[in-house]
């Protein structure tokens, strides 16, 4: 029985595991930058997420998606997949920081929390069906795995 729950649910459990680890760089990259090194809202928030994007992408790969495959050819379609897909909700991340800190004035860790719940979702929508397919693809992968 376990191993049938483990087997449905693994991708989600280690997507959790990572996503909050990612979540943790992105959040201290972001206070580090704004508040230990007095840097502006939107350079912190760009620098935080360059770092999360990494970080998440070695992640993601091997251990959520399970894409083992190392050649040069499928890491390069499978980064431009997974870093343009992070670059669309970089973008809202950026836009809800800028709109939240420096246009209404909010709390940048509140904004910078909500923010990250928000990104997170569509980050995993984006990586599930689309960044990491191409080994799914390729290689014949059981995508429900």
């Amino acid at each position: 029985m376990f191993q049938d729950l483990w087997t449905r649910y693994r991708r989600w459990v280690f997507y959790g595991v990572f996503g909050i680890l990612t979540t943790v760089v992105n959040f201290f990259a972001y206070v580090l930058c704004y508040q230990g090194l007095g840097w502006a809202n939107v350079t912190s928030t760009v620098i935080a997420w360059l770092l999360a994007v990494l970080f998440a992408f070695f992640t993601n790969k091997v251990w959520v998606f399970e894409s083992r495959h190392f050649t040069p050819r499928l890491v390069l379609q499978e980064g431009f997949r997974f870093f343009s897909s992070r670059a669309m909700t970089g973008v809202l991340d950026i836009a809800i920081m800028y709109v939240g800190v420096d246009v209404l004035s909010g709390s940048a860790m509140l904004w910078k929390i909500g923010s990250d719940v928000v990104v997170t979702v569509l980050n995993y929508v984006a990586s599930r069906f689309w960044a990491f397919r191409v080994a799914e693809e390729r290689y014949g992968m059981d995508a429900e795995k």
